[in-house]
């Protein structure tokens, strides 16, 4: 499965930005609506305004895909559904996803709608597009970490399972792994999983050792000049990052790629000039993710706007009067394309069509609806529709005017406005079976939704909450260790014992394997990255050893323990919020148990309807992740001799360090063998309040054991905090004070605001 053309595809924040991708050239454009939407910053438009967006986009042979691409809470599903009926009917191209439960909704219930995963979705394995394409994603917008030969063999793969593969070409880089971002949640309560991150990565920080003040922030994403190995590797779309920007810089940087796609396309050779890119907003540019080549070159130490400073630095200019002569130069080359964009747009309209209805008809003649369609540049169409059987005399119920104004009034709605209903042609006393009248009105529907069938409303049952199958007992407790030297607390605990397996492996090393062996008790937990030959090694780890359970916070993994049929639990990184989302984990993988997000709040647990024969968990205790990056944050905080990661610094590296914001909180930074660069908050999380609030609701209470993210933890006694938690979930209280004197710095501010 492969476009034959590959799709160049815009942001579109409001309905100018929208016209402005449209008139560059871009093949679709994305864009969201008010609410379920990951960029609420951004104007995003009206359910009138997106179709008018809809409408306009098709006449100019342009896709229109909608970001549904939050997690949803339970609370939210009735608005969700009554939007989903809505959607199905206005020729949308498709919606981007996040949350698991909205494809089970789509699946079930809105089979029409297209399905396309959200790069919050973290995609970066095979598992994962088989699991995608499983519940239903046409497309996957693959990881903006992946480098080239990666996003090669992963559209290969995803062509052969029959999905499409998109990626990010060109705006912002976050420098989390997009979908495992919680700095913005912790911080100050903004989740970036509901489109309200507040850019800690932008944020000023206390001068680092290696005098940085911006120490995570990247430069902005460019594969301009990266579109022949984009094409070669079978790409088939090409998108652009920039929802919050306006219709300027999108109209831009649009035409600057439009116009590189086709030069390549015509000649084989690209455009060698990219200044146009550099006139509007941006951080400078890299495309060392898709080189693979995590240099410090990456960073830039300053997350406001670079144009005006590439622009002086193009004219070498060092005077006063010539560094403002540079910057007035800039200033009136975006006035010109200014212009260039007010010209191409002006005639461009997302308002309603006009609808004029007209009734005709006489005893013995049949009944005639004249449908008259005006749009905004005046041009008219006339549809006339015609009872099967004639008018007759009335002996009793008459074709009441009033009755057609009200049977057709809800016509005037979202894509038209009715300006008139005019039954003057009817004669007096006429009277026609209620079915044609219907059979009419169904007719008139058919060709004002562009001659596609009218879906009709579906109403979707409420789900069962089912009850725990030990109802009557209190939940159970689980630890996490991820060092051999804890391996004795398997000794002082009857407690499920998890093993947390690092995001990296050597290749064909065998030391977990055996070490999972040796200790069969222990239950392995699998990470929610892994790329590449760490899949692959994940996965031997999975044939050889076959464990009777796992947790794991990667679908991938998932996908292939459901193929082996092992049992297995969804990883608190999945982040799940609501009960669709464990029933897609359900019906899909055959999941057996699910961690419930620990970003909502009491209330927002409490809604969770409980699938039949399905456990539900919750983490107590543990480190705070705030991000975790491909990228490190070494290079800018306490320095590295290295010039670029290398294949070695993911099992060898293990430095740790601190970064303070201007505010005086500082945060760890902390790199264990074999993982990823992480940050994690000052506080551990630490929720007592949930086993007294929630035990009904509950399986299992989980505690983390680990070294890792210690922040402000100390290396405390294990076995002691294993005995008080014990206790507490046992119902004896008095075990929170020494407890709390055991965790000094702790929160459970998530579970209080929630999302």
């Amino acid at each position: 499965m492969k476009n034959s053309k590959v799709e160049l595809l815009a942001p579109g924040g409001n309905a100018e930005a929208i016209k402005a991708a449209i008139a560059a050239g871009a093949n679709a454009v994305y864009c969201g609506l008010d609410m379920f939407n990951a960029r609420n910053r951004a104007t995003n438009l009206s359910f009138d305004d997106l179709c008018g967006v809809v409408r306009l986009a098709h006449q100019h042979n342009c896709e229109v895909f909608l970001t549904l691409n939050v997690v949803i809470l339970e609370q939210e599903m009735p608005s969700l559904i009554k939007l989903l009926n809505k959607l199905v009917n206005i020729n949308l191209d498709g919606i981007i996803v996040q949350d698991l439960g909205v494809f089970n909704l789509v699946k079930k219930h809105f089979p029409t709608l297209d399905i396309h995963a959200s790069t919050q979705l973290t995609t970066h394995n095979e598992g994962q597009i088989q699991f995608l394409g499983q519940i239903g994603a046409t497309r996957v917008n693959l990881s903006r970490e992946l480098n080239l030969g990666e996003v090669k063999t992963l559209t290969s793969f995803a062509h052969d399972h029959n999905v499409l593969t998109e990626v990010f070409v060109h705006g912002a880089l976050c420098i989390a792994f997009s979908g495992q971002c919680y700095s913005s949640s912790v911080s100050v309560g903004n989740s970036g999983n509901r489109g309200r991150c507040s850019q800690a990565c932008r944020d000023e920080y206390e001068t680092t050792a290696t005098g940085n003040k911006f120490p995570l922030n990247l430069k902005d994403n460019s594969a301009y000049f990266d579109l022949p190995e984009l094409l070669d590797a079978g790409v088939d779309s090409l998108k652009i990052e920039g929802r919050i920007k306006g219709a300027h810089y999108v109209y831009t940087v649009v035409d600057s790629w439009r116009k590189q796609m086709d030069k390549f396309e015509e000649t084989g050779q690209l455009l060698s000039d990219d200044s146009n890119l550099h006139k509007v907003f941006n951080r400078d540019f890299t495309n060392s993710f898709l080189k693979g080549n995590l240099t410090k070159d990456m960073f830039i130490d300053n997350p406001r706007d670079h144009s005006v400073e590439h622009a002086v630095t193009k004219s070498q200019a060092v005077s006063i009067p010539q560094v403002h002569k540079a910057k007035q130069g800039l200033y009136d080359e975006r006035n010109t394309l200014g212009d260039e964009l007010a010209k191409k747009i002006k005639g461009l309209s997302i308002e309603k069509q006009h609808l004029k209805l007209s009734f005709s008809g006489e005893i013995n003649k049949k009944l005639m609806l004249t449908l008259q369609v005006t749009c905004s540049n005046g041009l008219a169409e006339t549809h006339i529709i015609e009872s099967s059987e004639p008018l007759k005399k009335a002996t009793q119920s008459t074709l009441d005017p009033a009755a057609i104004q009200k049977r057709f009034k809800g016509f005037n709605n979202a894509r038209y406005t009715m300006e008139s209903i005019n039954v003057d042609g009817l004669a007096d006393n006429l009277s026609l079976p209620f079915k044609e009248l219907a059979d009419i009105k169904n007719k008139a529907a058919f060709i004002l939704n562009d001659s596609i069938d009218v879906v009709t409303n579906v109403d979707v049952p409420a789900l069962v909450n089912h009850p725990k199958a030990n109802a009557d007992n209190q939940p159970a407790m689980s630890i996490l260790i991820a060092d051999e030297k804890d391996l004795h607390l398997c000794d002082v605990t009857d407690a499920d014992v998890y093993f947390k397996l690092p995001e990296s492996f050597k290749k064909d090393d065998t030391k977990y394997i055996d070490l999972l062996l040796q200790n069969p008790r222990l239950i392995p937990w699998f990470p929610a990255v892994l790329i590449g030959k760490d899949y692959l090694e994940a996965v031997k780890i999975l044939e050889q050893v076959k464990p009777k359970r796992i947790v794991s916070n990667n679908t991938g993994i998932a996908h292939k323990a459901f193929q082996m049929d092992i049992e297995w639990i969804a990883g608190p990184f999945l982040n799940t919020t609501n009960s669709y989302a464990l029933l897609t984990l359900q019906e899909e993988l055959n999941c057996a148990g699910a961690f419930i997000s620990n970003e909502i709040n009491q209330m927002q647990i409490k809604k969770i309807a409980r699938p039949k024969n399905f456990k539900l968990l919750y983490s107590i205790y543990h480190p705070i992740l705030m991000m975790t990056s491909r990228q490190c944050f070494f290079q800018q905080t306490v320095g590295c001799k290295k010039p670029s990661i290398e294949d070695g610094c993911m099992l060898k590296c293990q430095k740790a360090t601190t970064i303070t914001n201007v505010k005086g909180v500082s945060f760890a930074i902390d790199k264990q063998k074999g993982g990823y660069p992480s940050i994690y908050n000052d506080e551990q999380f630490l929720n007592l309040d949930v086993i007294n609030d929630l035990s009904e609701q509950f399986d299992e209470f989980f505690i983390d054991l680990t070294n890792i993210g210690a922040g402000s933890k100390t290396e405390q006694n294990k076995a002691q905090l294993i005995a008080h938690f014990e206790q507490i979930i046992s119902g004896q209280s008095s075990a929170k004070e020494p407890l709390n004197q055991m965790v000094p710095l702790s929160t459970m501010a998530q579970y209080r605001q929630g999302l």
